[in-house]
């Protein structure tokens, strides 16, 4: 599991604060719903790709988003940046 570390001014906690109860639960909630939204695009594209290629896929979210990474399905955004600048 990973930790991040995230600096906000004052006035961005103030106005964190006016919209929700907890700041933490706040950020906590928004990473986790953007991530939930690219594991479903992930399993997804994984699943394309191994219908046709006739590949079993992996059981559980986590050994399917292992697997659609192991297969280059997908990439990090990083990676794929600096793909594209090189070419």
């Amino acid at each position: 599991m990973a930790n991040f570390t995230i600096t906000l001014s004052d006035t961005e906690v103030k106005s964190l604060e006016y919209a929700s109860v907890s700041v933490q639960d706040w950020i906590q909630g928004a990473a986790s719903a953007r991530a939930l939204i690219g594991q479903e695009e992930i399993i997804r594209k994984l699943v394309a790709h191994c219908n046709a290629n006739d590949i079993t896929i992996a059981t559980g979210v986590e050994s399917q988003v292992t697997q659609a990474y192991e297969l280059d399905v997908v990439d990090t955004l990083a990676n794929v940046q600096l793909s594209m600048e090189i070419e």
